[in-house]
């Protein structure tokens, strides 16, 4: 039996049965007292399965864009159909679906999860397929990465070293932290479709040098340039957004703290008015933030903080800060604070958390005691007090979207040293690659890699509309889950080479487990973001 030929309109009909069923799935959860609250289990089961379904249709486009491309879209819409199918199966009754609902689909899942079919996509090339002006960003950004950040991911990684300085001062001239800051600020974002696809492509091409000291580098400052363009006066604009484009400002991320992770909108670290040295109005911030990546080296902090003692508040008691901050050692740091030469009091102190990857920005607790900061740099000032929440959720949904962009760089560095192994390795006279299971394994990576790539971009063209708050969630949910997979497969073909630290597919696996947790836990997303807005779709 021959490799089945790509089959695009049985493609499409077959996403459309699993997108239907999916949605039969979220009215019976609707329906199910206490909903996705109480149900959770099914509603993070459906949100995946959702979340699969929608990169499935983002890659029927590019099916049609040649044969590999086509049978790229087949592939994973039978792997998708065959997922789905193995969380229904037995549990017909909590997904509200009849016995055996993708029974139409079969055929099409044996033609196109066959053995042969998926393992003839193993060294198969496929276009990414982006613009001419799009393909300069990621080939820019893919050779500096390489040149210049590949030969220091893997020292960085073995000795948790810091990130080279030469790496943020290249990529500020290359204006990557400029690239979502507009034009009138002194940054490259002039709008349009492809705004937020020049993130992506950049993002995934410094990912695939490296997560810890490529990809996420960008991922503070566009965090607090988002914010600053919803909720940021004129003032505040004109002031921090030149600096973020040139990296005159490196920010880090102050919002998680020890007893509030994904549940932002509990937090307890105060921000109270208070006048500065000078008597200039302003805050004091007390409290304890954790997770702060890059607090160190950071020039600010984007933090969260309550404004309103009133905790029953919840989010609407919270507002946002730009939080100057001298550089500290990133082996830990305690900081007094002097304003002008006149000493505020404050004291800020940073203890490193050691991780098994994502090395090289290191990540904090940071305790502050009485840190002023200036009126001015409450984001919004007076009509942003109480919506800090709203901003800060504003600089997250593009830092999902981002984080998909890092794992589909993971992946591909993961397909391509998989690859190389599989090609080069000889086991009993015969290169690995020819086994069948290898090339396999190979095919799937390459097809999951490239989906979350075609969805990425389907995102971040919505994004850039405006749209796709729902589906930032979904890509980040569904890729960084993929990763996983994917630097665990390309590992375990390179056998027990691939668990020496010698070689790099080692530091692909323990960097990609971090995706699913940071920028929004996978389960927060699955079951208090997806799951709700398709429950709310489905209502409306």
């Amino acid at each position: 039996m021959g490799i089945a030929a790509p089959d695009l309109p049985a493609c499409a009909d077959a996403i459309d049965l699993a997108d239907r069923v999916v949605g039969k799935a979220v009215r019976h959860l609707s329906a199910l007292d206490g909903g996705a609250d109480t149900h959770q289990v099914l509603a993070y089961e459906i949100a995946h399965a959702a979340s699969a379904v929608a990169t499935a249709k983002s890659l029927i486009d590019y099916g049609n864009k040649g044969e590999t491309e086509a049978k790229i879209c087949c592939a994973f819409a039978a792997d998708m159909l065959h997922d789905i199918a193995g969380k229904v199966l037995g549990r017909e009754d909590d997904w509200g679906v009849d016995r055996d609902p993708l029974a139409n689909a079969h055929a099409f899942i044996t033609q196109f999860r066959a053995a042969e079919f998926l393992a003839s996509l193993a060294d198969q090339s496929s276009p990414s397929h982006l613009s001419s002006d799009m393909e300069m960003v990621a080939d820019t950004f893919d050779a500096f990465a390489q040149n210049v950040i590949a030969p220091h991911a893997e020292h960085v990684h073995r000795t948790n070293a810091d990130v080279p300085e030469e790496i943020i001062t290249g990529m500020a001239e290359l204006g990557a932290f400029g690239l979502s800051v507009p034009t009138e600020y002194g940054g490259y974002s002039e709008g349009g479709d492809e705004e937020y696809i020049a993130m992506v492509a950049a993002t995934e091409a410094l990912s695939k040098a490296s997560l810890g000291i490529g990809g996420s580098l960008i991922t503070r400052p566009e965090i607090l340039t988002r914010a600053l363009v919803k909720g940021g006066t004129e003032e505040q604009k004109h002031k921090w957004l030149p600096l973020l484009a040139t990296a005159e400002v490196m920010p880090a991320v102050a919002v998680t703290e020890p007893d509030y992770g994904s549940d932002v909108a509990g937090i307890k670290v105060m921000a109270t008015r208070a006048e500065g040295p000078s008597g200039e109005a302003g805050w004091v911030i007390n409290g304890v933030k954790t997770w702060c990546t890059f607090g160190a080296r950071a020039d600010a902090l984007t933090l969260l903080a309550r404004t309103d003692p009133d905790r029953s508040k919840t989010h609407r008691g919270l507002s946002l800060f730009v939080v100057p901050k001298p550089r500290g050692d990133a082996h830990g740091f305690e900081l007094t604070q002097d304003i002008d030469g006149k000493p505020t009091g404050g004291k800020m102190e940073g203890r490193p958390i050691d991780t098994i990857g994502y090395r090289g920005m290191h990540s904090y607790e940071i305790a502050l005691e009485d840190w002023w900061v200036p009126a001015e740099n409450q984001i919004g000032m007076d009509d942003g007090l109480g919506k800090g929440f709203y901003y800060q959720m504003a600089g997250f949904e593009n830092g999902r979207l981002q984080t998909a962009a890092r794992a589909v760089g993971v992946m591909q560095a993961a397909y391509e040293l998989g690859l190389d192994y599989a090609e080069n390795r000889t086991v009993f006279g015969e290169p690995i690659f020819d086994y069948q299971l290898i090339r396999a394994k190979l095919g799937r990576i390459a097809v999951l890699t490239q989906a979350g790539r075609q969805f990425s971009y389907a995102v971040a063209t919505l994004m850039a509309k405006g749209q796709g708050q729902m589906e930032a969630s979904m890509v980040k949910a569904y890729v960084c889950k993929a990763a996983e997979w994917v630097t665990r497969e390309s590992m375990q073909i390179h056998g027990g080479m691939g668990y020496a630290e010698e070689y790099e597919v080692s530091r692909l696996f323990v960097d990609a487990r971090v995706l699913s947790i940071f920028e929004g836990a996978d389960e927060t997303l699955c079951l208090k973001v997806i799951a709700r807005q398709l429950i709310a779709n489905s209502e409306a």
